[in-house]
């Protein structure tokens, strides 16, 4: 029997469908009855049948029809296949999200049995302590280690293995502690390297969001492109200083973007503009790089054979080793830590000039009748907190070793807090960018009815259909969390992205990217039968 897996309020509920001739409209029903079966005040719905929704797929947010028959729309075609050898930091995250479900390779499985035939005995399973990690990072977790599993050196048996993969894709998941490791099934480093693939995929969506959003500041101040131009950048070739100085030249140039903005101060008298300004591509350049560098060592980490004993079905035998040390991906976590930390540090500084009217030339805190409203003063108070915070966070965790295991265990790479830290200072990094995007945003009040460059008004147009204006004091805590959402769903970048790859594309071809990924704007692959109910 056919099972679809439903988004309803950030619940995730398995329907079993007897015939797929039933309608969109009837598996919404069957949802929302589901959801609201075990709720103490029905969820909040009070006659099932008059309750209006939208149901679309999970990746892209397509409209599905409610009178379409499941069996036209919902396509059994949503797996990723895995084999041990090609699973990606992005697949692993889109799992997690629940877009997709799993199913083996046939060559992987033929692995697993060879494996198992030298091996009968499981790991028992130890406890760990600390709160369960989210319903996301489980399901990550267990597609990393169904991941592992599959490379055939684990000598778990392909019965327990497909058990695996049957929980996984009906959204059956353990009770996991975020403090410990915990032994048996998740044995190895997938504790670490799930919760670091997450890290990575979203400081690499924040840093190249981190660009477009110093760009409408550099707008809003009044500050030159001068530093952008490709020859200074290519003294100093690294690649993503010249990564970043290309896509400010994307959204401000002025031949290929009119801005008024821009054109009211042409010919003022600064020489050059402040470091947060002018330095954006050597800041958050590092930063790119350094992302580039810990995504290579976790996608090697997310393909690799982490456990203990190794089995070797080629040799009949099966070797003790140290592939369980989880050195690599905690000494590049924490370097992860360091590198984005960098982004939120230096949009502070931005924040604080868009706020001082000293160096703005805008009102005080962005707002009118200062006496009486503190504008954006608390909210540059909340992004220097977290930079605070994150300074803290930041000192590395794997310098530190405590031996365990009656000193069996004598030196370890304490991974696990410094996936769960990385993950905490990226999420800062966001709120504080997020908090600069409202204040620039709020800056451009200021300037109207000068227009700034037609990519940054589409950023700008984004940012006020989720939030208005500020004209006087509201708490301001939700309009935080709005801009933040669109950030963490690189709303921001799917606005801006397309502008700057058509700027590249025809202006100057020689200097586009490598990466065939670096101005990908949604995943490859559209998920059938996944669906969310809204």
């Amino acid at each position: 029997m056919p099972r679809f897996t439903v988004h309803v309020r950030d619940e995730w509920l398995t329907i079993p469908c007897k015939d797929a001739t039933c309608s969109i409209k009837w598996l919404g029903f069957e949802a929302l009855k589901r959801y609201i079966k075990n709720k103490p005040d029905n969820g909040g719905i009070e006659h099932i049948k008059d309750v209006c929704f939208a149901v679309r797929r999970c990746q892209g947010f397509g409209l599905l029809d409610n009178d379409d028959t499941i069996e036209d729309v919902l396509e059994d075609d949503d797996f990723v296949e895995l084999d041990g050898n090609s699973l990606t930091s992005t697949d692993l995250v889109n799992l997690g999200k629940g877009l997709y479900k799993i199913k083996l390779a046939p060559e992987a499985e033929e692995k697993v049995v060879q494996s198992r035939e030298l091996l009968d005995t499981i790991v028992k399973e130890n406890k760990g302590l600390g709160s369960p990690l989210s319903p996301e990072r489980t399901r990550m977790l267990l597609a990393l280690r169904i991941n592992v599993l599959a490379k055939g050196h684990s000598g778990v048996s392909l019965e327990t293995l497909h058990s695996m993969i049957q929980a996984f894709n009906a959204s059956c998941l353990s009770y996991v502690p975020e403090k410990g490791t915990g032994l048996a099934l998740i044995n190895g480093t997938q504790m670490i390297t799930s919760l670091g693939a997450e890290a990575v995929e979203r400081a690499e969506a924040i840093a190249r969001q981190a660009d477009i959003i110093a760009a409408l500041t550099l707008e809003v101040l009044k500050g030159t492109t001068k530093a952008f131009d490709s020859d200074i950048h290519e003294l100093r070739p690294h690649p993503g200083q010249k990564e970043v100085a290309l896509r400010f030249r994307s959204l401000l140039d002025s031949d290929h973007h009119p801005s008024e903005i821009a054109e009211s101060h042409r010919f003022c008298d600064r020489v050059q503009d402040a470091y947060t300004m002018r330095c954006c591509p050597q800041v958050h350049g590092i930063v790119n790089d350094t992302i580039e560098f810990v995504k290579k060592i976790i996608n090697t980490e997310i393909n690799s054979a982490t456990d203990n004993p190794m089995v070797f079905a080629e040799r009949g035998e099966t070797i003790s080793g140290g592939n369980f040390h989880g050195e690599y991906p905690a000494k590049a976590l924490d370097y992860l830590a360091i590198g984005v930390h960098e982004l939120a540090s230096i949009s502070e500084r931005r924040i604080e000039r868009l706020c001082n009217p000293s160096l703005s030339e805008l009102p005080a805190f962005l707002v009118n009748e200062g006496g009486l409203n503190s504008g954006f003063m608390i909210a540059h108070c909340t992004a220097a907190a977290l930079v605070s915070e994150n300074k803290v966070l930041c000192h590395p965790s794997s310098i530190d070793s405590l031996s365990t295991s009656a000193a069996t265990e004598d030196h370890v790479s304490m991974g696990g807090w410094a996936a769960r830290k990385a993950l905490r200072v990226v999420e800062h990094v966001e709120q504080v960018l997020a908090i600069e995007l409202l204040a620039a945003c709020q800056g451009i009040e200021f300037l109207r009815p000068l227009r700034t460059t037609t990519p940054l008004e589409k950023v700008y147009d984004l940012v006020r259909a989720a939030v208005k204006p500020w004209i006087k004091d509201r708490f301001m805590a939700p309009d935080i969390e709005a801009v933040h959402r669109l950030l963490v769903d690189q709303k921001v970048w799917n606005i801006a992205g397309p502008y700057i790859e058509k700027y590249c594309m025809e202006y100057i071809p020689e200097s586009r990217p490598s990466s065939p990924t670096a101005f990908a704007l949604d995943p490859p692959l559209s998920p059938r039968k996944r669906v969310r109910l809204e």
